[in-house]
Parts: C-alpha cells; structure tokens; sequence
C-alpha cells in the first residue's frame, strides 16, 4: 500500500467517509446520520438530497481530520446501502421523489400478486431472489405507478433508477454507472448472462432506458467534479455494503463465511464459481466480480440486528447510548427466558414473511430493561443461527469442515454480544482489527485498481483478527434457547415456511 484511499460508506442511518493511509490505517473519519421518514406504517423513505449533502460534508471533514488534500487522494471507493431505490431526472440530477428505503414494505401486495402468478420461479431462476419487497424491482414499479406522469417521463428517457451508489457515482462524476453487485439486487439483472433482463423488466414494467451501465466492482466508473473537493479524485471501486464486507474481511476462498450486524444483519458464504440454488430460502448473489470472473455467493438477509438496539434507545428510551446494551444485558436475570422477535419490518431469511410483526415472549412482573437488553441482543445471534444452519444444508455436504465465522458491524464492538453469538453458534467467531470492514473492502478494490494497495492474494494475508470468542455455553442451556426462540417465532409468523 503506497498511497492514501478515501471510501464512501453510505448507510442506511448515517453516511461516512473514511481515508485510510498508505499503510491501510484509517487517519480520517467523517459522519453525520440523518433523518428517517416513515409515511405510513411499514414505509421507509430517505431525502437523496440530504444523502448528498452527507456525502460531500463527511467527504470533507474525513480529509481535513487527515490532513490531506483531495489531490493526494489516489482513489474513491463507494460502498453502500443495497436495494434503496432512487429515481432522478437524468440531465439535472434532480430527485423526482424520496428514496423508497430497502426496508420499506409497501409492495407486499405486489410481490403477492407476482407469486400468485406462478412467476417466483421464472424471477429466482434469473437472479437469485424471492419475490419480496426487500428488493428494489417492485419499490421502482410502485414509484412507476403512483408518481404521476413518471412513466411517461421513464420512456422518454427523461428520468433514471438506480439504487443510491448509481445516485452518488452520478452526482460525484456525471456517470451513469453502477457495479455488477448492487444490480444483482434489483430484480432486474439476470446473474447468470450478467446482464439486465427483458423479462424482469416487462414484468415489472421498467423502461431499459432506466438502468444504468454495469461494471466489474474495480472499474472506471469516472473522476469527481474537482469543484466538490478541490481536485478530480478517480473513483475506482464500488460494491453493495455486504458484498464490500465479504471483500474487507478477505473472504475469497469458497466456504468463508462473513457476518455483518448493522442495522439489520447479512450472512454470505462465499461458494467460488459455482452458483448454488438454495433450497432452503436463501438467496443466491454475486459476491464480487473481479476482471470479468465472477464469484457468487449464498446470502440470509436479517432485517432487523442494530435496529433492535436502536428501538431500546429511541423507542423505549431504555438506554442512552447503543453500547449501554451489552453491559445491561450482562446483567440480567439468568433465570428468565424472555424472546424477542424483532418483525418490525416483516421476517427475512429463511422465514420472507413480510406480513409478520415484532413480539416479545416470557415477560414476568420481574423482567426489566436488563432482560428487554438481553433479549434485544440474543435475537440478533438466534436469527443469525437460522441463517447458519440453512447454509450448511446448502453448502455443508461435501465441501470440507465448516470455517469461522468473520463478523463486522458496530454490533460487534460488544464483547457480550459476540460472545453470545459463539454461544449459540456454537462456532468460533473472529472479530478483525480493523471493524470498519466494508470500508475496507471498497478501499481496496479502488487502491488496487488504481496500483497503489496490493493485489487480492497480498491483502487477504494482511487481514488481522482482534479477538476470537470461543463458544462456552453448555449444550443443554444452548437447545432450550433456540427450542424457545422456534417457538416464538412460529408464534409470529402468518404462514408457515
């Protein structure tokens, strides 16, 4: 590594920027959340213009806290929230409506209708996916029908989707480009042939005229207006936040498996060339493309991990601050067995029930915000269980011993979540040095791309671990915890999977 890299982590609550140095070390950070519209029960909206006032503001207050010019800047790497559909006027870059957040759960009557049709199948085969309101393909018909005059105006050419890397690539360069990651999250984009499809988008009635170019995760994807930051910085690498967390915690080799707990949670295993088809509910995806050799992945979406943290602090106002729940937590009643199933948005993997709705189980006169704390964190570590255990009945038979679990996120700065995740796991769980992995992943696809940060081979033997947690929960306490957590969730659901 010779030369300084700034990486865009554009989230889903707050925007960051951070430089990392010659050596890989991050010298700079900015970042500033902000607002959260919710204009009906289960609708997740974002302003795109707050989105990119964060992005230049934090962009600058990272290269002054590192005290460099943009010129020093040998390249951009952008990471984002995946699936968040954007749409803006194509030659003023001006947003036609707020961003429908990935969250957001507006569609389910569509993706319903989809599946009474008979068409889940055609749409899984193509690109991985369920027909869910996860994805952007029916957030972008919705905006379609209910905008007016945005079709008209979406066959004309006049107005573009893309989802919110497209937004900034455009906003920072003037392209209109996105990476072979963040389409295959669309809907849209037929992983197999890697291109978009004409099928998807009749079915989803999308103009081609929408969709953007679609490039490797290392490419040119333009230089920056040298009016934002004071010099043209190349942009180099771009990849969905999860895809760019498989790629920060060096997880080449098939059967590496990433965790990543933010605000909701995703699991990839990586399985090489060979693209698997879940048949338990997972999700089959591109992990990262790489001078045209692609390499997919088995994915379990979890919508809601740091969310439930976020909900003790805003909702019930239990706590002041999130790291406060891993120390109230430590304290609870360990004679109580109180579940919570954190459905505030719908269920993801294995369950994609979109109709199902948060509970909690096993409340007594003495269960407390220390119990509520607990809860909160063991439904992050029980859903990523669920997610486990239907990767190894898709990729376990056959393909050597089961390997570590590599976790990222602002969850894992606790000790007592992480070690609760070994617990119930029952699995090794590596914490890296460097936490700020997504970052990471996008930093080194643009420093590599641009010559100045080492090649895959050389950064995947520069990862570090910080610390690895050793399940220690005894087998009998661990099986009446997750015989307690499948009930209740069979309790929440409103059909069975």
């Amino acid at each position: 590594m010779t030369a300084p890299i700034l990486a865009i982590d554009q989230g889903t609550t707050s925007t960051r920027a951070i430089v990392f140095d010659g050596a890989g070390r991050i010298v700079g950070v900015g970042q500033h959340e902000f607002k959260q519209y919710f204009p009906r029960s289960g609708w997740v909206e974002h302003d795109l213009d707050e989105i990119w006032a964060t992005t230049v503001r934090t962009v600058k207050e990272a290269l002054a806290e590192a005290k460099l010019d943009a010129s020093e800047i040998a390249a951009i790497g952008i990471t984002n929230q995946r699936e968040t559909v954007a749409v803006w006027e194509r030659d003023t870059l001006k947003p036609v409506h707020k961003a429908i957040v990935w969250q957001d759960r507006r569609t389910a009557e569509r993706c319903a209708a989809l599946k009474a049709e008979g068409l889940e199948p055609m749409v899984t085969e193509k690109t991985g996916l369920l027909l869910d309101p996860y994805f952007s393909g029916t957030k972008l018909a919705w905006l379609l029908d209910n905008v007016e005059g945005l079709r008209a105006r979406a066959e004309a050419g006049e107005v573009v989707f893309g989802t919110i890397d497209t937004f900034l690539i455009a906003r920072l360069t003037g392209r209109f480009a996105t990476d072979v990651t963040n389409a295959s999250r669309t809907l849209l984009y037929d992983i197999g042939r890697q291109r978009w499809d004409e099928d998807l988008m009749k079915m989803l009635g999308v103009p081609a005229a929408m969709l953007a170019e679609v490039e490797d995760n290392a490419a040119d994807f333009g230089t920056t207006d040298p009016a934002l930051f004071g010099a043209a910085i190349p942009v180099r690498g771009v990849a969905g936040d999860q895809q760019a967390a498989v790629i920060g915690n060096a997880c080449f080799e098939p059967g590496m498996v990433k965790s990543t707990y933010g605000t909701g949670c995703f699991a990839l295993i990586n399985t090489g060339e060979e693209r698997v088809a879940s048949k338990n509910r997972l999700l089959t995806t591109i992990a990262y493309r790489l001078d045209g050799k692609t390499n997919y992945a088995l994915e379990g979406a979890i919508f809601v991990a740091g969310a439930a943290v976020q909900w003790l602090r805003d909702g019930l106002g239990i706590i002041e601050a999130a790291a406060q729940s891993g120390e109230l937590a430590a304290n609870a009643d360990p004679h109580q067995t109180v579940i919570m199933v954190p459905a505030f948005v719908g269920l993801g993997a294995p369950h994609w029930d979109a109709d199902a709705r948060g509970a909690i189980f096993g409340i007594t006169r003495n269960t407390g915000p220390a119990e509520f704390a607990k809860a909160a964190l063991e439904s992050v570590a029980l859903q990523t269980h669920d997610l486990l255990a239907a990767m190894r009945k898709d990729w376990g038979a056959g393909h050597g011993e089961e390997t570590v679990l590599r976790v990222d996120g602002g969850m894992v700065a606790s000790d007592w979540a992480m070690q609760r995740l070994a617990d119930i796991l029952a699995a090794p769980v590596d914490r890296p040095v460097i936490g700020e992995t997504t970052a990471l992943g996008v930093a080194w696809l643009a420093g590599s791309a641009a010559g100045v940060w080492p090649d895959q081979a050389g950064f995947a033997k520069a990862w570090a671990r910080d610390r690895r947690f050793e399940p220690q929960m005894a087998e009998p306490e661990r099986d009446k915890l997750i015989a307690a957590w499948k009930d209740a969730v069979s309790r929440t659901l409103t059909h069975r999977t």
